[in-house]
């Protein structure tokens, strides 16, 4: 291949020996490695593959499965489609229906076209905690303001913990003006990250989609209406709000923008809802990481649908926990269900540790590789009560946060080239302040100065 970066290898889900052997051929005429599975694969297969071809048995048992619809599914069979193929394809999704071995070249084609080296790729890093108070929504506050305006153009900081005060208030944000997640509903359609970094609020680069402190993002009842509304935050219709959201650009490519909705005017959408709408997270993730951000995603502790469609969707997961016994014992059942929805699953392990376990130990014991361990860093308590999140530029928040980057960028070259960023020592580069680099990043982001 003449490319310098790998081709990513399509995922196989053929159950017909002859049809298998055929795609083998197929593949390495067309220079494209396979990853061959037993039908029906996981999820974060499924979504993370460039390429899936399927028979039709495969075609049903992933219809059956639940794995969404997406690009690049091809259905091939042995001579002409029938009937049942047809149908297979249909359920499955599929692009594409290809009989073999006379649609080879047409095979090799769809090879070419879904390469997985589109321009403007992101990527999604997610990270959780281990129990409350583990530091995840500190982590990833940090992670995100580490890569802004110095890796990448637009980074997305999205809080998926909705009992978690909010990341706004994190970063001292609570008063900027922007749009949080109770202000937002979504039902279909695909987020234009490009307006929602217009709406958010903003820091060093950073665009911020917080939770409130009221009621978390919900669902519109299908029947009643679709698209992204913005709401005063109250329930309540304000042509204030309209006002100062006019020139907020629709946040999806069908549906539109209101004012608010009237209390009660739409079933489920008054009293204090349970958890963020796992279509609605899907959206942002999904319309992020297609814009070529880099989203990083606080999961904190919770776990349920939303943080599923993370987890599907996220090219790395760091698990947080203290060096404690108890935040141990929550960190092996959190690693557990993190590992079931992603394969791409790393520790970090934040100090001090008063049983003086080691970081290599707790590793061990959870069966998860260590990203790195994060001694205590003094004042940092005191910082965030006082105005805001401070990233020093030395310290080991910053080095954790720069780890997290490298493994996810070095896991990722594809990633990294899509983006046209600097290496995996990318932070080395940053700090030499160069032209293509970024601005330097201010001390500390969201604080008083």
């Amino acid at each position: 291949m003449n490319s310098d970066v790998a081709t990513p290898p399509a995922l196989s889900l053929i159950a017909d020996s002859r049809l298998r052997d055929e795609i083998r051929r197929i593949a390495a005429a067309a220079d494209r490695p396979l990853d061959e599975r037993v039908p029906p694969p996981g999820r974060h297969a499924w979504t993370a593959a460039s390429v899936i071809i399927l028979d039709t048995a495969a075609a049903h048992g992933c219809a059956d499965a639940g794995h969404p619809r997406r690009p690049g599914i091809l259905l091939v069979t042995d001579g002409d489609p029938g009937l049942l193929d047809w149908q297979a394809a249909t359920a499955a999704g599929a692009e594409q229906v290809l009989p073999l071995p006379d649609a080879a070249d047409a095979l090799i084609a769809a090879f070419a076209a879904h390469d997985g080296r589109r321009p403007g790729d992101g990527a999604v890093l997610a990270v959780a905690g281990a129990g409350a108070g583990s530091g995840a929504s500190v982590l990833a506050a940090a992670v995100a303001l580490t890569a802004a305006g110095r890796f990448r153009d637009r980074t997305l900081l999205v809080d998926c913990a909705p009992y978690g005060g909010g990341l706004d208030l994190l970063l001292g944000l609570e008063k900027t003006p922007g749009l949080r997640w109770p202000d937002l509903t979504i039902e279909h359609g695909r987020v234009s990250a490009a307006a929602l970094h217009e709406a958010l609020p903003s820091t060093a680069g950073l665009a911020v989609l917080s939770c409130g402190r009221g009621v978390p993002a919900t669902e519109l009842d299908p029947t009643a209406m679709s698209g992204v509304w913005a709401a005063d935050g109250r329930g309540r219709r304000s042509d204030s709000v309209a006002t100062e959201l006019g020139t907020v650009p629709c946040l999806v490519d069908r549906g539109r923008v209101g004012t608010a909705l009237e209390s009660g005017g739409a079933e489920g959408m008054t009293g204090t809802f349970a958890a963020l709408a796992p279509a609605a997270v899907r959206a942002v993730i999904e319309g992020g990481r297609a814009a070529g951000d880099l989203v990083v995603a606080d999961l904190s502790s919770d776990h349920g649908p939303h943080t599923d469609q993370v987890l599907d969707s996220a090219d790395l997961v760091v698990l947080v926990t203290q060096a404690r016994l108890r935040s141990i014992a929550a960190a092996e059942s959190a690693a557990v269900y993190l590992a079931a929805r992603n394969p791409n699953v790393r520790l970090v392990v934040r100090g001090p540790a008063p049983g003086g376990l080691s970081s290599t130990e707790i590793a061990g014991a959870l069966r998860l590789p260590l990203l790195t361990a994060v001694p205590s860093q003094p004042g940092l308590t005191e910082r965030l009560e006082r105005g805001g999140l401070t990233v020093r530029r030395r310290g080991p928040l910053r080095t954790a946060a720069e780890t997290a980057l490298t493994t996810l960028f070095s896991d990722n070259p594809r990633r990294i080239r899509a983006a046209g960023g600097p290496g995996p020592s990318w932070w080395r580069i940053a700090r030499a302040h160069g032209p293509t680099c970024g601005a330097p990043l201010p001390e500390s982001a969201g604080a008083p100065q």
